[in-house]
């Protein structure tokens, strides 16, 4: 078993380092300290975190690949530069080379290698932003196999004495109602 994490800042280091290494190798210093001040832009952080996403997709092809994200601007980033990179390739790809091509979109939407589980809190706010990611994932031709709901303890039938009335509790937020003055 492997435990990969993306690290953004360690991802553009290196991706820096090695766009310096060889594209920069040859350059003058002038035009070498040109392409060190580009490589500055925020968008090499998503290039380098791409590169980083897309290398664990194709491990897939070897063994599972366990992808913990949270639905946050970063990971649905992720799946629109993913369709970008997709389409791209396709377009530029002709019909003669298009059946040998298998970008990280085709992978992650592919039922056969790639099931997605969507997890979340058994409250109101995380199963939200759970539900408006599944709609995302369906934007970009992802069908989310199964939802985890964890901490439910709906289907549990404890007779704890504590435990039974939450577990017959709706999903919501934990925090206390106060009543009005009348």
């Amino acid at each position: 078993m492997k435990i990969s994490r993306i690290d953004p800042e360690a991802e553009t280091k290196a991706y820096i380092a090695n766009v310096m290494a060889t594209r920069g190798a040859q350059l003058d210093p002038d035009r070498r300290a040109l392409l060190a001040e580009d490589l500055r832009s925020p968008c090499y952080e998503e290039v380098a975190v791409f590169g980083a996403f897309s290398r664990l997709i194709s491990e897939s092809r070897r063994g599972f690949v366990v992808l913990d994200t949270a639905p946050t601007g970063h990971t649905l980033l992720l799946l629109d530069t993913t369709g970008a990179y997709h389409r791209e390739v396709v377009r530029a790809y002709t019909a003669e080379h298009a059946g040998r091509i298998t970008t990280p979109l085709m992978r992650l939407g592919d039922p056969s290698i790639t099931k997605v589980l969507v997890v979340t809190l058994a409250e109101t706010t995380p199963a939200s932003e759970a539900a408006q990611l599944q709609a995302d994932l369906r934007r970009a031709g992802i069908e989310p196999y199964a939802w985890i709901i964890n901490s439910s303890l709906a289907a549990t039938g404890s007779t704890d004495p504590v435990l039974r009335p939450r577990s017959r509790r709706r999903p919501g937020p934990r925090c206390s109602r106060r009543r009005r003055a009348a």
